[in-house]
């Protein structure tokens, strides 16, 4: 972390955070020679105290839903309530480990499955995967999906993403790492989207654009005005738009 010193670099050679007395068990259950480090782990060295300082000056610094409003990413500290935190928390997840086997996991797998399904009826698509383990991967994720789906239908000439200027940062920097050529569309005095400058780079005449990504909810706002069905290429050109939803209550919440 910025301005704050890394426990390493607090190590002091010799101090210990705590000392085991001789026990004889070290002799009597030491692995074989084989699995032994040839060194000692390169971990620092600090005393008990110091482990407790370092870590709650640490936990100081954070910022959390309990401290104030977060205008922009961490969707989660948005919008989930804390009640969903407690059920995230509780062992049937957190304890789960990915090698064990199936018929063990059956509630968790269940959880996973129900949440497919219901996210499923509310996006109306015909499958979801929760693999991806952060928006920016979900970003990516997305991105290779319509890659894979021209790719599929033989068309190899989109090369590029189309991106408000007002995106979350890793919305260019996954098309980027995806190989694609981003373009930025920029915002209007207004704030908002330029829906004149939208509509020259959704693809009319630009069939090497490969998809448009957007986020909700800020961005929703940002675009609305006169936008809704310039956001709709000829079908001809195959455009992809993929949606950053930030979270799916939103969503909820707005078509209701």
């Amino acid at each position: 972390m910025s301005g704050y010193p890394l426990s390493f670099e607090k190590s002091k050679a010799g101090r210990r955070c705590v000392s085991l007395p001789q026990n004889g068990l070290t002799e009597r259950y030491c692995p074989d020679e084989k699995h032994l480090r040839a060194q000692a782990a390169r971990l620092p060295e600090l005393a008990e105290v110091d482990v407790a300082r370092h870590y709650t000056a640490l936990s100081k610094r954070a910022y959390g839903v309990d401290d104030g409003f977060y205008p922009l990413g961490s969707c989660t500290m948005k919008y989930n309530p804390k009640i969903n935190e407690k059920a995230a928390a509780m062992a049937g997840f957190t304890d789960i480990h990915p090698l064990q086997g199936e018929e063990t996991a059956q509630g968790c797998l269940a959880v996973l499955y129900n949440t497919q399904e219901l996210l499923n009826e509310v996006a109306g698509m015909d499958c979801t995967s929760l693999q991806p383990a952060a928006g920016a991967h979900g970003e990516w994720t997305g991105l290779q999906l319509i890659r894979a789906y021209h790719a599929d239908r033989g068309d190899t000439n989109r090369t590029k993403v189309i991106v408000p200027d007002s995106a979350h940062g890793t919305n260019p920097a996954s098309a980027a790492m995806c190989g694609y050529g981003v373009v930025s569309v920029p915002s209007g005095e207004d704030g908002c989207v330029d829906p004149a400058r939208l509509a020259e780079e959704t693809g009319y005449q630009k069939p090497e654009t490969e998809q448009q990504q957007r986020n909700h909810p800020r961005e929703r706002e940002q675009i609305m005005p006169g936008q809704e069905v310039k956001n709709q290429p000829p079908k001809q050109h195959a455009n992809n738009a993929r949606e950053d939803n930030d979270a799916v209550s939103f969503l909820i919440n707005f078509h209701i």
